[in-house]
């Protein structure tokens, strides 16, 4: 037996389009015990996303196995090669007012991140779990180490476990910013 359903009787969920953050503020929020991303949108209302540790504890892995792939040395002259690009990273870090966080255009925790890394850039697509709101980030690879350093320094004023930060990363936010300085 041959079923056929006209094309026009099938609807598939809509995926969401991804706003694009043209900047982020990066927040450990206490009472929450998450991240607060405060991301600014051209033209319209900041968006609040909100990442678990657990969620990021799978994604800043790939994020770093991506810069370690990248810079294509062996082990030692690596490490010694991402400390000094981290440090540059740390040093051209300026300090700019926070996107803000009221009157947003939405608020959601994402449960899933698509990453998508190239040469230059990695573009992050945080995703709710109905599939109501997406937002994508495009940070070319010295924001990209920048924002890490800010995560970095969150997840310690968070006390998040911080097992799976490397030397190269932690030891440069220990010598060039007290951890309160920036956020985005």
């Amino acid at each position: 037996m041959r079923l056929s359903v006209p094309a026009t009787a099938i609807v598939l969920p809509a995926e969401p389009v991804p706003l694009l953050l043209t900047r982020l503020t990066t927040v450990f929020d206490e009472t929450e015990d998450r991240l607060r991303l405060t991301g600014e949108v051209e033209g319209d209302a900041p968006v609040v996303i909100w990442l678990t540790q657990r969620l990021l504890i799978r994604i800043v892995p790939v994020l770093l196995n991506g810069l370690t792939q990248q810079q294509g040395a062996h082990a030692l002259q690596a490490d010694v090669l991402h400390s000094f690009a981290q440090h540059a990273a740390r040093a051209e870090l300026t300090p700019q007012a926070p996107v803000p966080a009221t009157s947003t255009r939405a608020a959601w925790l994402a449960d899933s991140v698509a990453l998508s890394l190239a040469d230059h850039a990695v573009r992050l697509t945080f995703l709710c779990p109905d599939a109501e709101h997406a937002a994508s980030v495009v940070l070319p690879i010295q924001a990209l180490r920048q924002w890490l350093g800010i995560v970095y320094d969150q997840c310690c004023r968070a006390e998040w476990p911080l097992t799976l930060w490397p030397a190269w990363l932690t030891d440069s936010a220990h010598t060039d910013r007290p951890a309160s300085a920036l956020l985005h």
